[in-house]
């Protein structure tokens, strides 16, 4: 139901909400065992998959008339889960952790920033329609 209140861009923008932050507690946990040895850490990556979920069409629905309105699914979108991959240590120094916080940290900023943007974008494609919605009042 909702994805038919709704077009494509606030879905889109909802689920790159969620990846952020799953993508933000990895690296936090990488963060937190930056002294633990043997520490593997670990990475989430989504972009290329949410990208290829957004250029498919994801219905076999065509439009049979110019004058129809494209369907605004989301395709594969909602399929889009991201993958965490493990990096162990192979460098055979110290305590095996591969932990690198300045690489991490500066992580952490970036997906900040990039989750903020879109929470923005967010927040501005509903207040349209919450301007629509109520007669441009």
């Amino acid at each position: 139901m909702a994805d038919m209140l709704f077009d494509r861009t606030v879905g889109m923008l909802g689920k790159v909400l969620d990846l952020r932050q799953q993508k933000q507690q990895v690296i936090a946990s990488n963060i937190a065992n930056a002294e633990t040895p043997g520490y593997s850490p670990t990475r989430m990556t989504f972009e290329a998959d949410l990208k290829e979920a957004l250029s498919s069409r994801g219905s076999s629905i065509t439009v049979t008339h110019p004058g129809h309105l494209p369907i605004a699914g989301l395709g594969g979108m909602q399929q889009v889960q991201g993958r965490v991959l493990r990096t162990p240590d192979k460098s055979g120094i110290g305590d095996r952790n591969g932990v690198k916080t300045d690489q991490e940290l500066v992580s952490l900023a970036e997906n900040e920033l990039l989750f903020e943007a879109a929470a923005q974008n967010l927040s501005k494609k509903l207040g349209m329609l919450k301007y629509v919605a109520s007669g441009g009042q």
